[in-house]
């Protein structure tokens, strides 16, 4: 107890907290430290001796979590991003680095390079100078994998993108016919990384306790992720899936970030989250922090769009970026309001369910106890 006693204590009152599950009204946070000691009741605190925040009519939250971003590639300033809302971020294509922040400042994690095949995307369009690493074995595609986790990757990421869908971002320097089609001389061939490599990929991350992402856009390379064993789907896909492709993805439990919010010139990409959506399929939030026309920070499009595409309820859109989130990360209690959590929130006037934009500027950030925003 003495060792608390010496350390801060802030008592936050909000007319609603959102605790990364369910909504609470009239609830209060006990952050000791940097992090949050407790949830109750406001009368709960009555005799406490802590610093007081009483935010009134107003919503608090945990911090919210991106999933894919390039914030290290792209040079996007870390402070910015932490002001309008995003506490986690994670960098899955750039400088690899050990995770840093969370105590004041954004907590970035990384996967590093993109692993991919030699010529592979993205290297014809970037380089591969801290952006991908090319491999053409199953042996060097594992020495890459330990590499990068000793480097301080938290997830592994594999590019497996022949290129040329119709209407996505990466494919802005094809050339399309009014029909969608590419056209004859487009670059839409680029090799991909056979599934013996990207079982040797996974196998090896998995024995090092990491997940493996998989940036893809349509069959060809969807094929490959669902077929190696692949974790997660770093974007829903731009072009068509055949449904028992989706199906067999969702049966493996692959989750999909949804980076919806870019993908909105991809004629498929709708009826591939619905059919997803339909078939159990679980979805997280991402945005593509960095990627042109994205906020630096929470995109409040980008839940609408989850909403809008998935069926999803307001309140599942937020849990896909907080709680189910941050477990996916298995960072202990990451992205909710509990009792040990990392105290990352964030507060907005009013009730955000009714009105996402306002979650764009918000008007509270505190990360690991930290008070960084504070226009109450």
């Amino acid at each position: 107890m003495a060792q608390e006693s010496e350390q801060p204590l802030v008592l936050i009152h909000a007319a609603r907290v959102f605790d990364g599950n369910s909504i609470r009204t009239d609830a209060s946070v006990l952050v000791v430290g940097g992090l949050i000691a407790k949830i109750d009741a406001r009368e709960a605190f009555k005799s406490s001796t802590a610093k007081v925040i009483d935010l009134g009519d107003a919503t608090l939250l945990p911090g919210f979590i991106e999933l894919h971003a390039h914030i290290g590639f792209q040079h996007v300033p870390a402070d910015i991003v932490l002001k309008h809302g995003i506490t986690t971020i994670r960098d899955v294509g750039g400088p690899l680095h050990k995770p840093y922040g969370g105590d004041g400042s954004l907590r970035v994690l990384t996967s590093g390079p993109i692993i991919t095949a030699p010529g592979g995307y993205p290297i014809p369009e970037l380089g591969s100078e801290n952006i991908a690493i090319a491999v053409s074995t199953e042996r060097q595609a594992r020495e890459t994998v330990r590499a990068l986790i000793h480097g301080g990757a938290v997830v592994i990421k594999v590019a497996l993108e022949p290129g040329g869908e119709a209407g996505s971002p990466w494919a802005s320097e094809h050339h399309h016919t009014d029909s969608g089609q590419d056209h004859p001389h487009s670059k839409n061939n680029r090799p991909l990384l056979p599934e013996n490599i990207v079982r040797a990929i996974v196998d090896e991350a998995h024995k090092q306790g990491r997940k493996v992402t998989a940036h893809i856009g349509e069959a060809k390379g969807a094929k490959i992720a669902v077929d190696s064993g692949i974790d997660e789907w770093a974007h829903i896909p731009c072009s068509v899936i055949p449904e028992a492709l989706l199906k067999k993805a969702v049966e493996r439990n692959i989750k999909t970030v949804t980076t919806l919010d870019i993908l909105s010139k991809c004629p498929a990409v709708a009826d591939n989250a619905r059919t997803l959506a339909a078939l159990g399929g679980k979805f997280l939030y991402g945005a593509e922090i960095a990627h042109p026309d994205i906020p630096w920070g929470i995109d409040a499009q980008e839940l609408m769009e989850i909403m809008r595409m998935t069926d999803m309820q307001a309140i599942d859109a937020l849990r896909s970026a907080t709680s189910e989130s941050g477990s996916h990360l298995n960072i202990p209690l990451l992205g909710t309001l509990q009792s040990g959590a990392p105290a990352d929130m964030i507060a907005v006037k009013g009730d955000p369910v009714h009105a996402f934009k306002t979650l764009e500027y918000p008007d509270f950030v505190m990360s690991g106890g930290k008070i960084v925003v504070n226009n109450f």
